[in-house]
């Protein structure tokens, strides 16, 4: 006998511990798709992300004596915080077996709620089949985190709520999927209520085994998964989510993880959460779509699905979220070693705002320079490195590349035995645009640059580490030069580490 979701759904016992979240508007977002997007806020729940509806909707119907036991979950941290909760609402024990990979914020959210927790293997999968052999063990119950129709029908709610908050025309939710109980348990609903309604997954593109399952009509195991969205690495979904996600789904879009950190950058820039990778997988999903079909004036929902995001991770999230937007080109640009080429290559750049300026003297011919320059059309890159090799500046185009975007841009280089008679000076300036060209065009004096980094993040005053080969008989001049040029600087040619990674002649 099939089983009947809507029943299920409606009436899953889910709000003892979640809350109803809101949908809502995201204005800024909207403007610049031409559709209107809502957020569905799970992100807001108790646990700051959805699955405490499918743990709970599951544990809330065990028998007296499976909850005397205890549970036991694997999970890669949201399951397990609902999980967590679950158990100290039912007060009965609760074992979480986690991959290590997991994310301290998350490992520590579950200790507070009271959860035994148990770290192995680097995906869910590994720690699955380790809460396997738990469980027959010590005789505890297993909470699957997906592949359940319990688990499934708590998921279901969201779909639920997204409905009744909205009953005016919908044409796509877009779920992101790891194992694949939300897209299930939202396409079971959304497809019985409203079937005109598209409901779309979202993977990444190095976690896709849903893709590639409904693809080839059977499960697919993958080797490995990336650990970004760790909230979606899943080697291979569940049987009975496949089997809804095959019937109902009606796409499941890829997106990589570049697209993940501009789209939690957009989540940002209209509500002011943070979300975690997998939160943000339906909103980078979204704008894919949109773009893959010239989608206006639709409405859209996008179900931001998490907010348990490690702090130290935003610094990785910041740098890929505009190369993500398409917002920022790197390039490698060789210009000649000769008096006045600087100065060309800098009018070449013009009024755009540049992210990131590395550059390290190396050849007396020649020199390499790494920049990082913000755009705004689709298409700019191509034009800007073309606009350099037509200048005469050999130019690789970096910025889809992910040695260039992970490593290289953070190089300066290293000793250089023509680097002699070499300042090192730290400078601030206001940070504004055209600030960094300005600055440059005032350093031409007689003396030669020999290294120069500085990097865009946004503050008040950049920030810049300039190299200049100054003869020892001109320091004075030097000096005089310093003094009317206006910014605060410092001397740093005797920093121990500059001697050690950077100077001439550091032994």
């Amino acid at each position: 006998m099939p089983i009947d979701y809507l029943k299920r759904i409606l009436t899953a016992k889910v709000y003892d511990v979640a809350q109803e979240t809101s949908l809502d508007p995201a204005p800024t977002l909207s403007a610049r798709l031409g559709n209107r997007v809502l957020l569905k806020r799970e992100d807001m729940q108790p646990v700051f992300s959805f699955k405490l509806r499918g743990a709970y909707n599951r544990m809330a119907r065990l028998s007296p004596e499976q909850l005397a036991r205890g549970v036991i979950a694997a999970s890669a941290g949201n399951h397990a915080q609902g999980v967590a909760l679950a158990a100290r609402r039912l007060g009965c024990r609760a074992v979480i077996v986690m991959p290590v990979t997991t994310p301290q914020v998350k490992i520590d959210a579950v200790r507070a709620l009271g959860g035994e927790t148990v770290l192995t293997g680097d995906s869910y999968s590994d720690a699955a089949a380790a809460a396997l052999e738990l469980q027959e063990r010590e005789r505890l119950t297993f909470v699957h985190p997906f592949d359940d129709p319990d688990v499934i029908a708590g998921q279901g709610t969201v779909g639920m709520e997204i409905l009744r908050q909205h009953q005016g025309p919908l044409h796509a939710i877009f779920v992101p999927i790891g194992g694949g109980g939300l897209a299930a348990g939202v396409a079971a609903y959304v497809k019985q209520v409203r079937p005109e309604v598209r409901v779309i997954g979202v993977q990444t593109t190095d976690s896709d085994a849903m893709a590639r399952s409904t693809k080839a009509g059977r499960r697919i195991e993958l080797h490995d998964v990336g650990l970004f969205s760790d909230g979606t690495a899943v080697k291979k979904v569940g049987e009975e989510t496949f089997r809804l996600c095959k019937a109902l789904l009606d796409d499941v879009i890829l997106v990589d993880t570049d697209a993940a950190c501009a789209a939690i950058k957009d989540v940002f820039q209209d509500t002011r959460s943070i979300l975690e990778p997998a939160g943000a997988l339906s909103v980078a999903g979204m704008k894919a779509y949109v773009e893959r079909e010239q989608l206006r004036d639709q409405t859209l929902v996008a179900i931001a699905s998490g907010a348990n995001m490690n702090f130290d991770r935003l610094r990785f999230v910041s740098e890929r979220a505009e190369i993500g937007e398409k917002r920022e080109a790197v390039f490698a640009v060789t210009i000649p070693e000769e008096r006045g080429s600087f100065r060309r290559f800098c009018e070449l750049v013009g009024p755009r705002n540049v992210t990131e300026f590395n550059y390290r003297i190396a050849d007396a011919r020649e020199a390499h320079v790494f920049v990082g320059i913000q755009t705004s059309l689709p298409g700019e890159a191509a034009q800007i490195a073309e606009a350099f090799r037509q200048a005469g500046f050999p130019t690789l185009d970096l910025t889809e590349d992910e040695l260039g975007k992970l490593h290289i841009r953070h190089l300066v280089g290293g000793h250089s035995s023509l680097a002699r008679d070499e300042l090192l000076y730290r400078f601030e300036f206001p940070e504004r645009p055209g600030a960094l060209m300005r600055f440059l065009s005032s350093m031409s004096p007689n003396w030669n640059i020999s290294l120069f980094h500085y990097r865009n993040h946004g503050a008040d005053y950049g920030r810049i580490l300039v190299g200049i080969q100054v003869p020892p008989g001109e320091k004075r001049i030097f000096k005089d030069f310093l003094s009317t040029l206006g910014y605060p600087h410092w001397d740093e040619s005797q920093h121990p580490a500059y001697r050690l990674f950077l100077g001439a002649h550091a032994g």
